[in-house]
């Protein structure tokens, strides 16, 4: 997720219909500009080389889950409810080839792995799905890293990912444990709760596609 502020402006974006690499590319409708989502800068327009501030902020859940947490939640609807009698986009995640039977050049993972994709320390990185089954810890730069997703979790789940404070992290009878602050992750809510201090910063990615990313960024390195 992007921050829309830019230079005291708020930008208005839509889907522009293209393609940049086989990720979407949004238009802004205050300047024209177009906008990669993986890269979150502009490559065309009067905005071009645009960088957007990223902001980890956004998570993904079905809706009964989020109105379970929040049951006074507004919902904006146009034409009122939809329903969608199938998943449209099952034959695409069951399929060995990308978008359009794009393949990946790079071929340290498959195509159609899922990843999640992240920039830290200057270099950018990929952590696939299986790696970080029941939670997994990695050092990265110097730093250990956090990264968490539930057995068997359905593909649109968010992966939680967390920057530690400086101690590390480590588990105990079962649960993460934040070892500088104390605080216990937990796997429902993706946070890490109580402690005696704030815990640890929530990383800046994503959860896309290995092709998607490959394709935009081929210098990735790959945790596993």
């Amino acid at each position: 997720m992007y921050d829309r502020k830019y230079d005291e402006r708020e930008l208005r974006f839509e889907a522009s219909g293209g393609l940049y690499n086989s990720a979407l590319v949004m238009r802004d409708l205050e300047t024209d500009s177009y906008w990669s989502i993986v890269t979150g800068d502009a490559i065309g327009g009067a905005l071009i080389g645009t960088e957007l501030r990223e902001i980890p902020v956004s998570w993904k859940m079905r809706w009964r889950d989020w109105r379970r947490l929040h049951p006074n939640t507004l919902v904006l609807s146009v034409d009122g409810r939809e329903d969608v009698a199938s998943d449209p986009y099952a034959d695409y995640f069951a399929s060995e080839a990308g978008f359009g039977g794009v393949q990946a050049a790079d071929r340290r993972l498959a195509t159609m792995e899922s990843i999640y994709a992240f920039d830290f320390g200057g270099a950018r990185y990929a952590v696939p799905f299986e790696a970080v089954q029941a939670g997994r810890v990695f050092e990265v730069d110097g730093r250990e890293l956090f990264f968490h997703r539930s057995p068997g979790a359905e593909i649109f789940r968010s992966t939680a990912a967390f920057e530690s404070g400086g101690k590390g992290f480590e588990k105990r009878d079962g649960d993460w444990v934040d070892l500088a602050s104390g605080a216990i992750f937990d796997p429902e809510s993706g946070t890490f709760r109580g402690g005696e201090s704030s815990g640890p910063s929530r990383l800046t990615g994503f959860d896309t596609l290995w092709y998607i990313w490959s394709e935009t960024h081929p210098e990735t390195r790959v945790l596993e």
